[in-house]
């Protein structure tokens, strides 16, 4: 359990003592204390009073590892649900959450469990932009040529349906296939439905009901790992190409 960790973390981001802390949870320093050195466990109406004063879900005060956070700000998308801030390393570099093809099946179960999210491998990449990125691995040819089979694409969490763009790319995760990378339309968006379209002509245009879509994850970067076996197909091999692609950007600013 991440519970003392993380509400330490968590006094400490908000510049609370814990005799500070103590008096506006109407608890006394020593219970804060004692849970915080991980000798007593809260009771639930403890954990509530926790969960709101730091307006997190008691879920993610237990279950998530808050301190990889790079504030101490969490983005509320509503319905109960929480999106962690941008991850980093010891280096302070942001991180990317990735959705590996073993984890991708459980994808639409747990988008929206901490526990699920902080199991996600993490890894760099050298050229994003700021904001809160997620990788997601590609199966069959339905955007083709723009991304191939095995690929992994990078998209920006996008918080508003505002925020769609006609015609852009977006990983779009559905309640009946899970995410899929599709080319948005917004042509019918005033009467709630957006038509997603592959860029491989053999595929037609399917539409799928707003209310029937959970997350948007903008189009960034696509990550050719076609040419590595299937054995292959970790987390080194990807780390690997990253640093060959990073050679070559270097090598294109400097001509």
């Amino acid at each position: 359990m991440n519970f003392p960790q993380n509400i330490r973390y968590l006094r400490n981001k908000k510049g609370f003592s814990q005799e500070g802390l103590a008096n506006e949870l109407d608890l006394s320093r020593n219970q804060i204390a004692s849970y915080e050195d991980g000798r007593a466990h809260p009771s639930l109406d403890t954990l509530i009073k926790y969960s709101e004063f730091f307006q997190l879900p008691i879920d993610a005060l237990i279950k998530s590892d808050l301190t990889h956070a790079k504030d101490g700000t969490f983005m509320d998308i509503g319905n109960n649900r929480i999106l962690f801030p941008v991850l980093i390393d010891e280096d302070n570099k942001d991180m990317i959450e990735v959705v590996t093809k073993e984890s991708s099946a459980g994808y639409l179960r747990g988008y929206s469990d901490p526990e699920y999210i902080s199991e996600l491998k993490a890894m760099k990449l050298p050229f994003l932009p700021t904001g809160k990125h997620r990788a997601f691995p590609i199966q069959g040819d339905s955007m083709e040529p723009m991304v191939r089979d095995g690929a992994y694409v990078v998209g920006e969490f996008v918080a508003n349906l505002e925020e769609l763009r006609d015609n852009q790319c977006y990983i779009i995760l559905t309640k009946n296939e899970g995410p899929v990378f599709k080319r948005i339309s917004l042509e019918k968006i005033s009467e709630g439905i957006l038509v997603l379209k592959s860029d491989n002509k053999d595929y037609a245009p399917y539409e799928v009901a707003i209310e029937d879509t959970l997350e948007y994850w903008s189009y960034t970067c696509s990550l050719n790992i076609g040419q590595y076996k299937p054995e292959e197909l970790n987390l080194n091999s990807i780390m690997a190409m990253l640093r060959e692609l990073r050679v070559e950007l270097k090598m294109l600013k400097e001509g």
